[in-house]
């Protein structure tokens, strides 16, 4: 078979159907030049059965268990890089993408030598026109961490292509000679953060992190926290914690645990109304 220039790397954990219909939404765009592969985190619920019931020509890595985010995708890449693909899109099950969404960001990448990263504009699927991500920001020693535009209905100056902070692990393309060279996520990072950090991490190696809103899908936002937002909030801030460490901005870590108690406020405040 002929090796595929893009694979999109899917991790799904006991949630066949959001993976299913995240598959339906990619299927116009398979062929023998971009691929996807379903990395499978050690479900339980059979979904590597149901996943190939629908899409008997999808393939699956199917893992003993359940290894994390940042340690799955980073098993599926060896994958990839044994399919000798030329990008890599990392995409979360829980989302549905635009026909258009894949051509943005590899265009960005062949075009613009000096982007490693390039991350679409992210809406709410249930509140298609509200954002989710257009960018982000972060301050390592502010203990800054945010995406633009959050829970702002879209816009104009949301539209216009620029480089950016840092791009969420929701959704983004890199060149396979770029994710092998900074050395993958970094596995410490259980959930959260680990974007962040390869973010970072790319930026040291010279290269922007590019917002491409041309490219657009929907996010199921916190589908594998459903109901448990103080378990989201506990690894959320684990995840921050272990970013401002590892990079050395002790400030940081000093005004985020200070903060810690209106973060958690605002959390739960935001999951009673409705999860925005």
């Amino acid at each position: 078979m002929m090796s595929p220039v893009i694979c999109m790397v899917v991790l799904n954990w006991n949630g066949a159907g959001e993976t299913i219909a995240c598959l339906e939404s990619l299927a116009p765009l398979l062929s023998h030049e971009c691929r996807v592969l379903v990395v499978d985190n050690g479900s339980t619920d059979g979904s590597p059965e149901k996943i190939r019931q629908r899409f008997p020509a999808v393939e699956q890595l199917r893992l003993p268990k359940n290894i994390g985010y940042a340690a799955g995708n980073n098993a599926g890449f060896r994958r990839v890089l044994e399919m000798q693909a030329e990008f890599v899109i990392f995409l979360n099950n829980d989302t549905v993408v635009d026909a258009g969404f894949c051509a943005p960001l590899i265009e960005t990448l062949r075009c613009q030598p000096s982007v490693g990263i390039a991350v679409p504009k992210i809406f709410y699927w249930d509140h298609p026109d509200i954002l989710w991500y257009a960018g982000g920001i972060v301050n390592v020693a502010t203990g800054l961490i945010c995406h633009v535009g959050l829970r702002q209905k879209d816009a104009p100056k949301y539209s216009c292509p620029r480089s950016t902070g840092y791009a969420t692990g929701c959704c983004f393309a890199m060149r396979c000679r770029d994710f092998a060279e900074v050395g993958g996520f970094d596995e410490n990072f259980a959930m959260y953060a680990e974007d962040v950090d390869l973010s970072l991490r790319v930026r040291a190696l010279g290269k922007r992190i590019e917002y491409v809103p041309s490219s657009k899908i929907w996010h199921k936002v916190s589908a594998s926290f459903a109901g448990h937002p103080f378990q989201k909030f506990v690894k959320k801030s684990a995840g921050a914690l272990r970013l401002f460490k590892k990079h050395g901005a002790w400030r940081g870590i000093a005004l985020y645990i200070f903060l810690l108690p209106s973060r958690l406020f605002g959390s739960v405040l935001t999951y009673y109304r409705g999860g925005r």
